[in-house]
This record gives C-alpha cells, sequence and structure tokens, in this order.
C-alpha cells in the first residue's frame, strides 16, 4: 500500500490502518485531489489482509468541513445562468461510500472539532463513529440551498429515523457529540483529552476480534436495509454456514471451553 498522498496521512499498526484527511488549513475540506486519494486508499485497504480495522479521521482541528467550495464559486461564475450538473461530481463521493460499505472489516470515523456537509455524511457511512466532546455534526447543505448528499439521504435518516432526520437537513443546526451519542449518530463520546486513546482502543479491540464474521455482520446487516423478513433470515442462514466453517469460530469455542482469551486470525 502506497504512502506517498498528497492529501492523506496514512498509519499502519498492529492491523489499525489510520486515515488522516490532512487539508488542516481548511477543516480537511474535500478537493479532486482527495476525494481520489481517499477512494483509492479505501479499495486498497479492503484487499489488504493485514489490514483488519480501519479508522477514518482528520488533522487538525477538524474531521471536514464538507467540500471545498471556491472550485464551484469560479465554475458557476464562468457559467452564468447555464444550469451546472453536479451528479458527475458525486461520483467520487459515491466511489467512497461504495468502499466503506463494501469493505469486508469495520471503518471507524474518528470526529473531533466539526464534521459538516459531505464529511458529515461520510462519516455516517462508517459501520461506527467516535467523538471527541468538541465534535459538531452539521448537516449544512440546506444553509446553501441545498440536499444532502455523499449518502446522507440514505443513512441519517436509517441513524436517527425520518422525522429527526428532516429536522437536520432542513434547519441544518449543528449537533454536538454528546447529543449526537443521545441521538444515535455516534457509539460513543468522549472528552477530548481522552479522544486519541480511546479511539485506539476501540479500532485495536475491533482488529484483534474474528474479521471473518465481522465481515459476515456487515454484509448481513447492509442488506438487510433492503430486505424483507423472510429474504434477510435465509440470507443469514448462509451467512452461518460460513461463518461456522471458519478458523476463527473454531477458536472461540476452544477458548470458551478452555476458559481462556481467544487469539483470533482473521480467517
Amino acid at each position: 500500500m502506497r504512502t506517498n498522498f498528497q492529501h492523506l496521512l496514512i498509519q499502519e499498526d498492529n492491523h489499525v490502518l489510520k486515515i488522516s484527511m490532512n487539508r488542516p488549513e481548511v477543516y480537511n475540506a474535500f478537493n479532486d485531489t482527495m476525494l481520489d486519494e481517499l477512494g483509492e486508499v479505501l479499495e486498497t485497504a479492503a484487499q489488504d489482509a493485514a489490514v483488519r480495522c480501519v479508522v477514518l479521521t482528520g488533522t487538525g482541528r477538524a474531521f471536514g468541513s464538507g467540500q471545498d467550495l471556491r472550485s464551484f464559486a469560479t465554475i458557476q461564475a464562468s457559467r452564468g445562468d447555464t444550469p451546472i450538473k453536479v451528479s458527475e461530481h458525486l461520483r467520487k463521493y459515491h466511489r467512497i461510500v461504495r468502499a466503506i460499505r463494501t469493505m469486508p472489516k469495520p471503518v471507524i470515523a474518528a470526529v473531533q472539532g466539526v464534521a459538516a456537509g459531505a464529511s458529515c455524511n461520510i462519516a455516517l457511512a462508517c459501520d461506527m463513529r467516535i467523538a471527541a466532546d468538541n465534535a459538531r455534526f452539521i448537516e449544512a447543505f440546506a444553509r446553501i440551498g441545498l440536499i444532502p448528499d455523499a449518502g446522507g439521504g440514505f443513512f441519517l435518516p436509517r441513524l436517527v429515523g425520518i422525522g429527526k432526520a428532516m429536522e437536520l437537513a432542513m434547519l441544518a443546526d449543528e449537533v454536538s457529540g454528546q447529543e449526537a451519542e443521545r441521538l444515535g449518530l455516534v457509539n460513543r463520546c468522549v472528552p477530548l483529552d481522552e479522544f486519541e486513546e480511546a479511539t485506539e482502543a476501540f479500532a485495536q479491540r475491533l482488529a484483534a476480534g474474528p474479521t471473518r464474521a465481522y465481515a459476515l455482520i456487515k454484509e448481513l446487516m447492509n442488506q438487510s436495509l433492503e430486505s424483507d423478513l423472510e429474504t434477510t433470515l435465509r440470507f443469514e442462514g448462509e451467512l452461518q454456514d460460513i461463518a461456522i466453517n471458519t478458523a476463527d469460530h473454531r477458536e472461540g469455542v476452544s477458548a470458551f471451553l478452555e476458559k481462556r482469551h481467544p487469539h483470533y486470525q482473521g480467517n
């Protein structure tokens, strides 16, 4: 896996891959280069057997401030009244969302500071989220007359319910880290001075777990969002047939019977 990215910092330690979005001077706003780099590294991580958990975070004082609007403002000014088609650009975000959701291992968003607009929704696309108590989540789109993109229309109502999702999208109010935990937007909110340590412990716990089972859990949960009960029950059986034949399952049972801590290998 290459590490020489222009706008990403890459660190791998004990099977945890930490990806830090690195444009702190603009609060890690997305430009085309960073979007392309993030898509690339996520797709590579999905195929890397040495990586058993991924952490996505931001450098400086923010997780991310969304799309860097300066380039769009320049395009809009040059086009005058001619309509702009942004759907092509959104494919870069969709590549990232798909890479996260299909990743056969857990992806954690570690959020401190602001997570606004598309950055907020990339965090929501992750499997789990840990936030510092200075975190601020903002579905900022309506503030500039836009709709939630980068998967926000899918993930937000599934996390908080349709009524609250409408409120957050339409009013575009800030949600603190503590309130995000109460609403279910994040799994945990911790004091800022404990944030790095708590994130590392969370990631290492997942990296030490039964990775193959985690991949199957993720597949089951994702499929269930679009399925009825009977379809999900059938799929559950198919996936359990796979899980019960893994080395990690055999190790888990042996550890239980021998009253010791399991040592999973991720297969």
